[in-house]
């Protein structure tokens, strides 16, 4: 499952990427066109509910393609907001970084076309509370 809220920096939308407890691990990263397809940039942490879980704040108004690592073998999220063939036969997930008109219309402003920044950010959680946020260059999108 893929939720989306505003961020906290401004131009940005916070995305949380999920996958469900009952997905047997060792462990789980997001790959996509926002970390460069790297394939250990962003590790999905299992919580205490067993949800394995990662949230990054990404630029508001862009189309990311994406698919998850499951230890050595790739995972297609069908709940994400498409899907897309990619040049290996497969499929790739999809995530728009938009709001819902609701949603936007309740805050304050966020703008729906923005220039690409040149980094994205990723926070990270301990005992409910930012733990840390770190900052990385955004690659060229496409592959």
């Amino acid at each position: 499952m893929i939720y989306k809220q505003k961020s906290i920096l401004p131009g940005y939308v916070h995305v949380i990427f999920e996958l469900p407890a009952c997905l047997w691990a060792d462990r789980i990263h997001l790959v996509g066109e926002f970390c460069d397809w790297d394939h250990e940039r962003l590790p999905l942490q299992q919580d205490r509910d067993g949800v394995w879980r990662i949230e990054l704040d990404l630029p508001s108004g862009q189309r990311y393609e994406f698919r998850y690592r499951v230890d050595d073998r790739w995972l297609t999220d069908s709940h994400a907001d498409e899907l897309t063939m990619n040049v290996y036969g497969t499929q790739n997930s999809v995530v728009y970084t938009t709001l819902p008109v609701e949603q936007l219309q309740e805050e304050e402003h966020i703008p729906l076309q923005m220039p690409i920044p040149s980094a994205l950010w990723a926070r990270e959680y301990k005992n409910g509370h930012i733990h840390k946020v770190r900052k990385s260059a955004l690659p060229v999108v496409g592959r």
